[in-house]
């Protein structure tokens, strides 16, 4: 899969979300989002990246309201979130799915009945609890998961799944929810490198095919580049870099980091095609931290 060839075709659309000046304070520890201003187009994977506590789970947890902001606005579908109560909330967030870095689901059910939670928002408290779905939803979920490759496995306990089994079925419960907008919190984080690039694979293919807008946190310098049509960098909770991965250059990924100009660095002309070839052989071996792709004197 191409990961920039929606790229050319988002630029005229109108924003699916738009996060304007948000802030997040915590009560005597400063500020964890200051003025966070972006965009995510339907159809656009926006990659977040940045060191650990720069902002990027907070900015995802603002966006779903797991926590509240404490300025800005929050436009999503045109309708500001950040100020949504009650039902206007409940339909939200039924258009607005997640996906964790550890999965979320129900370890003694099977992989359908976690898919099959996707459709929670879309029932009453007790049909929920009691577990009623209809034919229709059980062979959406089904579907769901054949699109994953997950199919053969509808009937296995989640605690029977390996990890990047158990990421897949979180992607299907998703997908169930029929979302216009997907997030996703360090999805590849606890991955193995072939299982990474399957669950990227598969956000590539929601935002190009299905036009989900996904916005996804990642540490992985490397998938960020390949399968991104944007990225966002994250530092002490500002917004320090905003564009197309091929602008993303060494220099620019060393002040994310907090790293001093690389050697072997050839200054801000350099094209984000030499921190891929630098991130090529991360990608063999796993995860890319930013570390490795510094040591090769790229980033």
């Amino acid at each position: 899969m191409d990961g920039h060839s929606a790229h050319a075709s988002l630029a005229g659309d109108v924003p699916l979300l738009e996060m304007r000046s948000v802030s997040k304070r915590y009560d005597g520890r400063g500020r964890a989002l200051s003025e966070v201003s972006l965009k995510v187009a339907p159809g656009e994977l926006v990659a977040v990246i940045g060191s650990s506590g720069a902002g990027k789970s907070t900015l995802l947890r603002c966006v779903n309201k797991l926590i509240d902001c404490t300025e800005g606005e929050i436009l999503f579908e045109g309708r500001d979130i950040a100020r949504a109560r009650g039902r206007e909330l409940r339909h939200a967030r039924r258009r607005i799915a997640m996906i964790f870095q550890h999965y979320n689901l129900v370890y003694r059910a099977t992989a359908i009945e976690n898919v099959l939670q996707g459709r929670l928002g879309y029932k009453s408290a007790v049909a929920g609890m009691l577990g009623r779905y209809s034919e229709d939803e059980k062979r959406r979920a089904f579907e769901a998961l054949d699109r994953v490759g997950m199919a053969p496995f509808a009937y296995k306990r989640a605690d029977q799944l390996s990890g990047g089994q158990k990421q897949r079925v979180g992607i299907a419960r998703a997908l169930l929810q029929e979302p216009a907008l997907m997030l996703a919190d360090e999805p590849i984080a606890s991955l193995d490198p072939k299982s990474s690039r399957t669950v990227m694979e598969l956000l590539r293919w929601i935002a190009t095919e299905l036009r989900v807008g996904c916005l996804v946190n990642l540490h992985q310098v490397d998938f960020a580049l390949e399968f991104s049509d944007r990225v966002v960098a994250l530092k002490a909770g500002e917004v320090v870099f905003d564009g197309a991965p091929d602008r993303l250059t060494s220099a620019t990924i060393a002040e994310i980091y907090g790293e001093a100009e690389p050697r072997g660095a050839v200054g801000p002309t350099e094209s984000a095609e030499s921190v891929e070839a630098a991130a090529a052989p991360c990608r063999n071996a796993g995860s890319c931290p930013v570390e490795a792709v510094l040591e090769a004197g790229v980033a």
